[in-house]
């Protein structure tokens, strides 16, 4: 059974999926796996793959969720993704995309988008 952490985090993960894919973002993979690690959400818009990291929190105590993607997380989403297109033509365009969800007391929910937030 899943901890409340991780059915937070699937709860997030399929609010940044239906936020894209009401922005014209098709789901291709979820909770793509890789040699270097897993990437949430894969997704593409027109001729382009976006790799996408979901932060999910319920409280900003910590600070924003957008905060958790450290440097370290960072390295490991660049060679996720990097792996995961050396299987892919080689003219294809990719970018890392971070989605933060908060659900805020009550149960509303911001989301924010920051696009090409991560870069090689």
């Amino acid at each position: 059974m899943a901890t409340p952490r991780q059915q937070l985090g699937r709860w997030g993960e399929q609010a940044a999926a239906s936020y894209l894919q009401a922005r014209g973002y098709t789901l291709l993979a979820h909770n793509l796996r890789t040699p270097h690690g897993e990437i949430d959400l894969l997704m593409r818009k027109e001729d382009r793959l976006i790799f996408v990291e979901v932060k999910t929190r319920r409280s900003t105590q910590f600070g924003p969720p957008e905060g958790s993607v450290t440097l370290t997380k960072q390295a490991h989403l660049i060679a996720a993704a990097e792996s995961y297109m050396q299987t892919q033509p080689a003219d294809i365009e990719w970018r890392i995309d971070v989605i933060a969800v908060y659900r805020q007391p009550g149960g509303e929910t911001e989301i924010t988008h920051f696009e090409n937030a991560v870069h090689g």
